[in-house]
């Protein structure tokens, strides 16, 4: 290693031994999960009656006027290049719009939130709006318009910063609608709603920007005030690239090179967050106000939830460091745990030695409600219960990477889902004392995976962290819950926002 090589693992803050392990995990890969079973409606997931659920929302309000302490947090780094992948081969490939989804972009681009920012961009580029542009099929100028530097250079701001939606009143980025739904249901008792974004370097002025225009306009629609707070990804958290023999990989210069490890590694900006409960949901996956309702009942109710088994595990950890619990109560509290958590020892005998400090162990942990929508063919990580590293059985989200898809036993469990991961977790991060968990400790490093990349022209391995909602929450207690699919309405792709979701 050159002293160049040192100074710059210095400048990130990265360690030799890290470094070290980074290149262990590429040579040695890392394990599969071992999977016993799709969790399920009858086994693993709650299915909340319209009671239920109307006990839950009641419960999360009495929580809110009790003056706890909440958080909405938003991963809004990415940028939004992929939402505009296809019009980037459309441009570049040059003529009449050839696939369904060109067609549909061009024939129904006034119906786009962005549509008249985009006309006052042709305007004064080429003297001619939108539609005359189109008539005289000079595609490739809208496209500029909507994608390059000199336009509304969509292809290099992120997804918060894109006009998603459009009423009588104006239009919304998806940054504007978290804030209107961040006020629906994570108003504490004083008016007040806590909201925190991670970004990119290159983006945090511009999403500052915004903030300072558009904040003042939403605490007086909503009678609230914000506290809204950015976080950037940590160059510590970033990892080495290797070429195909496993070494470092080397740009032009002769540096190695580093790259994002992905938003697993956000679990270090989720970690410096004090609050007792936080809500999480992606930068793409919101409506107008028109259609927000459902989305705002069931994390009303997610969180009620949450509420409800805290509250229980709180008194149990309280019982078990109680050095005269009882049998019974020790029963009990195995009860909750193997039944309610699903947690299950597994094929480990436990006696009473040792049973007290496992119920503790399981108990006292960040806790995670997750909403669940049945899969109807929308991709994403789905819920399972898995073998952890001490040999018991937990419920886990999990990618379809985790998966041993040489084995057809692990193939047809990960088949047997019926539910997918839609991002719409509400957790729990503050032990029973009122004090911060370090949620660093209750990451599963073996749970990471390797990409293909490439860079200057030649191949490259990338090494991504466990993934937020994976391997980096998976020590911690986990509650799956059926959501409606109203609930879900992401943006991959520009024409999502085309759909009768975000048209309202």
């Amino acid at each position: 290693m050159t002293q160049d090589d040192l100074d710059l693992l210095k400048q990130m803050g990265i360690s030799e031994e890290k470094l070290s392990e980074q290149l262990d995990c590429f040579k040695n890969g890392f394990p599969f999960l071992k999977v016993v079973c799709a969790a399920t409606v009858e086994d693993g997931i709650l299915h909340l009656s319209d009671k239920s659920k109307d006990k839950y929302i009641s419960l999360w309000r009495e929580y809110l006027a009790a003056g706890h302490d909440v958080l909405k947090f938003t991963p809004a780094s990415g940028a939004a290049s992929r939402m505009f992948k296809d019009l980037f081969a459309f441009r570049d490939r040059g003529g009449e719009p050839q696939t369904d989804f060109e067609q549909k972009f061009i024939s129904e681009i006034q119906k786009f939130a962005f549509y008249e920012q985009l006309n006052k961009v042709c305007l004064k580029n080429d003297g001619k709006n939108v539609m005359r542009l189109i008539t005289e099929k000079r595609y490739s100028n809208v496209l500029d318009a909507l994608l390059e530097q000199n336009g509304l250079n969509y292809r290099f701001l992120p997804k918060g910063l894109i006009q998603f939606h459009k009423n009588d009143k104006g239009v919304r980025t998806a940054f504007e609608e978290h804030l209107a739904e961040g006020a629906m249901y994570a108003k504490n008792k004083n008016g007040i709603v806590r909201l925190h974004f991670t970004v990119s370097e290159d983006h945090l002025t511009y999403f500052n920007r915004l903030l300072s225009e558009k904040v003042a306009e939403y605490e007086y629609n909503f009678g609230v005030q914000y506290d809204v707070t950015f976080s950037v990804q940590r160059h510590s958290t970033d990892t080495v690239a290797v070429d195909e023999n496993n070494e470092p990989f080397r740009s032009s210069n002769g540096k190695m090179v580093f790259r994002p490890g992905g938003h697993g590694a956000l679990i270090q900006n989720l970690n410096d967050i004090d609050a007792e409960i936080i809500f999480i949901k992606n930068i793409d996956n919101v409506v107008p106000d028109a259609l927000k309702q459902p989305t705002v009942e069931y994390k009303a109710m997610l969180a009620g939830v949450l509420v409800e088994y805290q509250e229980k595990m709180f008194k149990y950890l309280r019982k078990l460091n109680n050095a005269s619990v009882s049998d019974k109560e020790l029963d009990e509290i195995e009860k909750f745990v193997i039944e309610k958590l699903h947690v299950d020892a597994a094929d480990c005998p436990l006696h009473l030695a040792n049973k007290i400090e496992y119920l503790k162990k399981k108990l006292d942990r960040p806790i995670r409600v997750c909403g669940m929508v049945k899969n109807e063919g929308e991709p994403g990580g789905g819920p399972y219960v898995a073998v952890n590293p001490d040999g018991s059985h937990s419920l886990q989200i999990l990618e379809s990477a985790q998966f041993d898809k040489n084995d057809p036993e692990q193939m047809t469990i990960f088949k047997d889902a019926t539910h997918f991961n839609p991002v719409d977790l509400v957790c729990g991060v503050k032990d029973y004392k009122g004090d911060k968990y370090d949620l660093t400790k209750f990451v599963d490093p073996n749970t990471g995976f390797i990409s293909s990349k490439s860079k200057d022209g030649k191949a490259l391995k990338a090494l991504e962290l466990p993934g937020l909602w994976n391997g980096a929450m998976s020590d911690w207690n986990t509650i799956f819950v059926e959501v409606p699919i109203d609930t879900f309405n992401p943006v991959k792709t520009v024409n999502d926002l085309l759909r009768k979701e975000h048209q309202m």
